[in-house]
């Protein structure tokens, strides 16, 4: 709804927060409706090109308020993310069917970059948390065409991807997923890798524990449940046109770090310094996740198999920015 239309829901909460959602797509929506139901924010605030869209978006989620924490959600404009704490950033193109997320770059850095000029210069202070895809492209444009401080802006990496192992992991080992620990890291794409070497379930080797519990746990299987994870988006689509439901709980699982305070250890996307040898590039790294936003990237042990698969997957990312005229290129070992 237009700013002068809002609806005011008094808030209880002594903490005033407020998140921005650029785009409003399925993705955006979806975002602003799990963490309508988290009750992290006070404020919401829709802002999409086709302003009538975020309107009735805004409109549907607020008749929704009753049923959960109060918050003020309101569509508006690009005036109204000044004082936001997290921006979140849906917009872009959407994934057809067959088509890789790389294969969107091209259109979605320009919206990226025209997004970017209005966000440097209405906010100064908060997270930018970019969800269009390519993710990692993406969140490296974000970076070098508005100016804004890195530390201020993270991508959704492979925190959806990480989720997904651990959902096929559990359920083929017959435990609880959320005692599966382990990694998807690198590129949010065909590139990523997964991290066996360190994978655990609460604490005992997956290995080991494949062993003593499951009568399926050859590695190739395991390679067989990282390949689920690497198609599941092209799958998803081809069966439903999008993917929306599992990224929204990503983004209001990073948020809920950021706004607690947390530092909790997601694998979000940053611009890496010297991390495992690469520079200059954004990919899905474990990070110490909190308040200000990425405070730390863990180094954690890679065999030398996950550090050339990692270093790969750096290379394809930085290829890419070398065709659309940014970055520089990392060469394959």
């Amino acid at each position: 709804m237009a700013k002068t239309d809002r609806i005011m829901v008094t808030s209880v909460m002594d903490n005033e927060r407020k998140c921005a959602i650029i785009g409003c797509g399925y993705v955006g929506a979806t975002a602003a409706f799990s963490l309508m139901k988290s009750g992290l924010f006070t404020e919401i605030v829709l802002i999409d090109k086709d302003e009538k869209k975020a309107y009735g978006e805004a409109m549907d989620l607020m008749h929704a308020v009753p049923f959960n924490a109060p918050t003020e959600i309101y569509s508006g404009g690009y005036e109204d993310i000044g004082d936001a704490d997290i921006i979140v950033i849906a917009a872009g193109a959407n994934q057809r069917p067959g088509q890789t997320r790389l294969e969107l770059v091209r259109t979605n850095v320009r919206i990226t970059e025209s997004i970017m000029a209005e966000v440097a210069k209405h906010n100064e202070h908060g997270i930018i948390l970019m969800v269009s895809n390519p993710v990692d492209v993406l969140t490296y444009v974000a970076i070098k065409s508005s100016g804004i401080d890195p530390s201020r802006v993270i991508g959704s990496g492979t925190v959806l991807d990480t989720a997904r192992l651990k959902a096929l992991l559990g359920r083929h080992l017959g435990v609880d997923s959320r005692n599966v620990h382990s990694f998807i890291l690198g590129e949010h794409g065909d590139s990523e890798i997964a991290v066996w070497s360190s994978a655990n379930i609460s604490g005992i080797d997956l290995l080991e524990f494949c062993g003593a519990n499951c009568n399926d746990c050859a590695l190739e299987t395991l390679q067989g449940l990282h390949k689920q994870v690497t198609t599941s988006a092209y799958r998803i689509i081809e069966a439903k046109g999008v993917t929306n439901y599992a990224i929204a709980e990503a983004v209001c699982r990073i948020c809920s770090a950021i706004i607690r305070d947390e530092n909790a250890i997601l694998p979000v996307s940053v611009l890496v310094d010297g991390h495992y040898g690469l520079n200059d590039i954004c990919l899905g790294l474990p990070c110490v996740v909190g308040g200000k936003g990425v405070s730390r990237i863990l180094d954690i042990p890679l065999d030398e198999q996950e550090s050339t698969m990692l270093k790969r997957s750096a290379a394809a990312l930085s290829q890419i920015l070398v065709d659309i005229g940014y970055g520089n290129l990392i060469l394959k070992n």
